[in-house]
């Protein structure tokens, strides 16, 4: 058993409309590392040039935003729950 990642909808076309996949690793950063092997083009899209998480990206593990953890360095085991999280911005406030 890995990490089950949550796929949002605009990633999807990285790993053929799946929702969810199941990936090895001890870290955020080493989880998008293993996907990546597999499903070429996510790691780009959620982690800029500096390895860091992009800032319009949002990523939780089991409901935490890693933000307010150790970022790509936070820790995951078997069985967690990593979600992927585009920002929503625009609108009008009233």
């Amino acid at each position: 058993m890995g990490v089950m990642v949550r796929i949002p909808t605009p990633l999807r076309k990285f790993t053929g409309g799946k929702a969810e996949v199941e990936v090895d690793g001890s870290s955020v950063r080493e989880v998008f590392n293993n996907i990546d092997s597999v499903h070429k083009g996510i790691r780009e899209k959620v982690f800029d040039e500096a390895g860091t998480i992009r800032r319009f990206i949002n990523v939780f593990v089991n409901g935490e935003d890693v933000r307010h953890l150790q970022g790509p360095d936070t820790s995951v085991e078997p069985g967690d729950e990593l979600s992927i999280v585009p920002a929503i911005a625009g609108g009008r406030a009233d």
